[in-house]
């Protein structure tokens, strides 16, 4: 009787000692894909300055990351703004590394430079570099090799002499200002020059190495050229108040390669969509999130664009703008 009793007691812990087996080993695989499922990815982001083009990127980078999921609660931004300085460049990527960021994103190509010389393990997407080969950022287009791919934005610098010429058929010499502490500018300018010169135009080059001497450059440039151009520059960007300010007597038109840098006083150019840019950044971003690998994975080009217009500012220089380019035009502002 005794033993049958023990039989049954035995027989009943054995039961209970698989259920709660079966319970633990559901409640652990419940517990690791709630974990699994709730796990915020975190991107750090380097904006060079405080631009509208710039800022336009790094709304395209936001979007761009919830097309593909990442929004709310699977997603935290770690954003830093070096506003120019390159110390900061150099201080906030080591910071941005050391902060656990799944991926890093450079808006620029200082900022590109700065977190590939803090780390060479992780991931990064570049924002919007016009060369990266040229900057040392990735050794081939199609196959980057490294812990670095993103976007670029290459400069349709063929598009902007077309519209100078419609718009400006008198001008024969242009002034390109840029600034010598970057390294994309030279290679604008080495490529608008060759275009221009096979076109007919002579071209004088005007490096500045900040934007302390752009007023002063500016002075000597308006008298001995007929139209200014503007390479993508973050430098020049972040001043191109001062490059309208000087030109206010000489009234040069000048040609840069950014929208707000035409709304800002420019007379005209053609541009690649920055918001664009950055949307497709965002998106880059997220596939390296979900496993792509940067080295095997393309830079994406953007090189074409659209014409933006200042009207108002033609009429101020007593240009008359073509009713077919200001119907071609993506943006005439009035």
């Amino acid at each position: 009787m005794k033993n049958k009793r023990l039989a049954v007691i035995l027989g009943f812990l054995a039961v209970l000692a698989v259920g709660a087996a079966i319970y633990s080993s559901l409640g652990s695989k419940g517990s690791s894909s709630d974990s699994g499922s709730s796990k915020t990815a975190k991107v750090g982001v380097l904006q060079y300055v405080s631009h509208p083009s710039l800022d336009l990127i790094y709304k395209g980078i936001q979007d761009g990351l919830a097309a593909e999921g990442y929004k709310g609660d699977q997603l935290k931004i770690d954003f830093m703004n070096a506003e120019g300085d390159q110390s900061k460049v150099s201080t906030m990527s080591k910071q941005l590394v050391s902060n656990g960021n799944d991926v890093l994103v450079g808006i620029a190509t200082p900022s590109a430079q700065g977190l590939a010389a803090a780390t060479k393990d992780k991931p990064i997407v570049m924002g919007a570099i016009t060369d990266p080969v040229g900057a040392n950022l990735v050794k081939n287009l199609e196959q980057p090799g490294g812990n670095i791919t993103g976007v670029s934005d290459h400069n349709p610098a063929q598009q902007q002499l077309d519209l100078i010429q419609k718009l400006t058929p008198n001008v024969k010499t242009i002034g390109a200002l840029y600034s010598s502490s970057e390294d994309n500018s030279k290679t604008q300018v080495e490529e608008f020059k060759a275009l221009a010169e096979k076109a007919g135009y002579k071209v004088e080059e005007y490096s500045v190495p900040s934007t302390n001497e752009i007023a002063s450059t500016m002075n000597v440039m308006t008298g001995k050229v007929d139209a200014i151009w503007i390479p993508i520059d973050n430098t020049i960007a972040s001043a191109f108040a001062t490059v309208v300010s000087s030109n206010q007597e000489a009234k040069k038109p000048i040609y840069p390669s950014a929208t707000a840098m035409v709304e800002e006083g420019g007379l005209a150019s053609v541009v690649v969509d920055q918001y664009d840019l950055g949307v497709a950044t965002g998106k880059m971003a997220a596939k390296i999130l979900k496993g792509t690998k940067p080295a095997d994975t393309p830079v994406e080009i953007f090189n074409t664009g659209k014409s933006v217009i200042n009207k108002k500012n033609a009429q101020v220089l007593g240009i008359t703008i073509p009713e077919d380019v200001l119907k071609d035009a993506g943006q005439v502002i009035e």
